[in-house]
């Protein structure tokens, strides 16, 4: 069993020991020439432990979007550095399995002479049939079952016995040849102040497990490091871009709990926010702890370790699936969080205020992407309070914009080209809260059926944006109004419309979603991006991105009818409307973009450069 770890510590408060250096980097490692020598390594290790087949995941222990460099085993194998994506290889075939976003940069990245790349479905027969269609009866395939849910598991496993195909967990393979895998740094974890949280982290282990355990169950499971670091207000620096330590906690009934991480990360300060009731133990005592518990146990199967699961069931302790108890709640912002939140989009949308006046006066001197990143990032760390970016700078131009999670190195840099569009999604970390923006910028004259496309884009944020709906509706009732005026014209796009975001952790966070298979409901207090977006392969990608909090609609005169909610736009950046075909817009949708303006323009307008402030009123223009 494996734990992973970061690069750097937070500070304690807003403006204080904010980074001095860039964040991210851009020579990147993992190349296609890498895959066929180490698959060839790795074909031995599997023959040497009697398996036909070997399954390799992006994942690491603890199915975090964001993993270590030590964690990141398929990039080191195939050289595919996506966040999300499952090789299995074979004695003489092998694939790469990712989803729509992907599919595009798994065929630039890995060795498609022994990697066939494929794209995954929303269900695993993908997976199932591949392995039956290429391996003979009583095949064993190996899986490290720390790596996998149990979830995940059994749904392969249900759908390949008929195969008399075996899934059997062992040793993971690749630790066994990857010689040079780097260390495990040594992180801290730090209290969450209560200014930022809200509530204590008593309070919330005691409403937590008094809802979720009742008297009928003795304990849960906590496998996500988002969850754990919410429940007990601490943040860490095990992975970059998601500040959270990694850890696996068990709420007792009585509110208790037992943390199961690395002792030497909790100093004083940490041990005393966290009080006699929060005890920590070694990572290394979690198999013997678990078999003591009276049972029954909550868990979750899509966190769940399958390791976890073989342990408690082996010892006879019953398990009850249901959701992360505190996945709902951590989503549903208190007035401080709210508070916080409009703060940190207030100082994030002045960054990118800063950044896009640069680009207009600097569209004709020949920048490159990796330009464009470094001084995104530099005007967010002049803000004197990011902790980190929360993802790595989308900064494509031209055909790379079609590569929905485009990460710019050294290699793929491009200069920017007029005629061309610039898709920027970017992000940052702040104590008050967490940011995700995209803007979709025009270089120069814009062809008209590009125009045309990035105005069916800008009408779907508009359309969710100004929805109302009934409370208890899922983010999945609505996903169709991001895509009405695409579906109109022939397009669509592959992603979901929107996901959750935390408050200073995970910028992808459930379990409220727009679009997708999400059931559950959006609830007041809830934060979702809201991004359509419109993509040709190798030619272009367009995505316009604001985040909203849900919150209760409610008209003075109305007597009768559900109760309804609806957004409140969190995001405060000027929308390109050069590029946008003006008659296309209804009344409505101008008025909205208009008021939307404005708002930018009355907020931002007082904290810019007066640079800044001269585009920004230029920007802001009504129509």
């Amino acid at each position: 069993m494996t734990f992973s770890t970061r690069i750097r510590f937070f500070p304690v408060r807003p403006g204080v020991g904010a980074p001095s250096s860039l964040l991210q980097e851009f020579d990147s490692d993992a190349t296609p020439r890498q895959g066929p020598p180490r698959l060839a390594r790795l074909r031995k290790a599997m023959s040497d432990s009697g398996v036909a087949g070997f399954l390799v995941p992006r994942s690491d222990a603890f199915q975090g979007e964001w993993v270590a460099p030590c964690d990141r085993r398929l990039e080191w194998l195939t050289g595919f550095t996506g966040s999300a994506g499952l090789c299995i290889a074979l004695s003489r075939r092998a694939a790469i399995f990712v989803d729509s976003r992907y599919r595009i940069q798994a065929r630039l990245q890995v060795d498609r002479t022994e990697f066939e790349t494929r794209e995954a479905g929303k269900k695993s027969s993908g997976v199932s049939q591949w392995l039956a269609a290429n391996l003979t009866a009583g095949s064993v395939v190996g899986y490290d079952a720390w790596l996998h849910t149990r979830k995940e598991i059994s749904a392969l496993r249900s759908e390949i016995e008929s195969e008399d195909i075996e899934l059997r967990a062992i040793d993971n393979l690749v630790d066994r040849i990857w010689d040079d895998r780097p260390p495990r740094p040594a992180r801290t974890v730090a209290p969450y102040p209560l200014e930022f949280s809200g509530e204590p982290h008593e309070s919330k282990r005691s409403r937590i497990a008094r809802s979720a355990l009742g008297s009928e169950l003795s304990a849960a499971f906590i496998a996500s490091p988002e969850s754990i670091a919410w429940l007990l207000n601490i943040r860490g620096t095990d992975i970059q871009r998601t500040p959270v330590a990694h850890a696996y906690a068990i709420l007792n009934r009585d509110g208790s709990a037992e943390l199961f991480a690395r002792p030497e990360m909790f100093g004083e300060s940490a041990l005393e926010h966290l009080g006699p009731d929060v005890r920590i133990r070694n990572f290394d005592f979690l198999g013997d702890f678990l078999t003591s518990i009276p049972g029954p146990v909550l868990a979750t199967e899509s966190t769940l370790p399958d390791w976890v699961s073989n342990c408690l069931e082996s010892a006879g302790i019953k398990l009850v699936f249901g959701p992360d108890p505190c996945e709902e709640p951590k989503a549903i912002r208190n007035a401080v969080e709210t508070a916080g939140v409009a703060e940190a989009h207030l100082r994030d949308g002045t960054a990118m205020v800063e950044f896009l006046a640069w680009l207009h006066s600097a569209a004709s001197d020949g920048i490159t992407e990796i330009d464009a990143v470094r001084k995104l990032e530099r005007c967010r760390v002049d803000t004197g309070a990011l902790q980190d970016i929360s993802f790595e700078t989308i900064a494509a131009s031209g055909p790379n914009g079609a590569i929905v999670h485009y990460k710019v190195t050294k290699h793929s840099n491009r200069m920017l080209r007029r005629g061309e569009l610039l898709l920027l999604d970017s992000g940052g970390q702040y104590l008050d809260g967490t940011t995700d923006v995209t803007r979709t910028v025009g270089l120069g004259e814009i062809k008209p059926e590009l125009r045309e496309i990035y105005t069916r884009v800008l009408k779907g944020l508009i359309w969710v944006s100004r929805c109302r709906w009934p409370e208890g509706r899922t983010g999945t009732e609505l996903d169709a109004f991001a895509r009405y005026h695409l579906w109109m014209a022939g397009l669509d796009f592959g992603h979901s419309t929107g996901h959750g975001v935390g408050h200073f952790l995970g910028v992808h966070e459930g379990p409220q979603q727009l679009g997708g298979r999400s059931r559950a409901p959006i609830r007041s207090g809830m934060i979702l991006s809201i991004e359509p977006g419109c993509y040709q392969d190798f030619e272009f990608g367009i995505r316009i991105e604001n985040l909203a909090i849900a919150k209760k609609y409610s008209v003075a005169e109305r007597k009768v009818g559900p109760k309804m909610l609806c957004f409140r736009t969190l995001t405060l950046v000027p929308i390109d409307l050069s590029i946008a075909e003006r008659a296309m817009l209804t009344e409505c949708e101008r008025t909205w973009l208009n008021e939307y303006h404005a708002s930018v323009l009355r907020q931002i307008g007082p904290r810019c450069t007066s640079s800044a402030r001269a585009w920004l009123h230029s920007a802001c223009r009504p129509i």
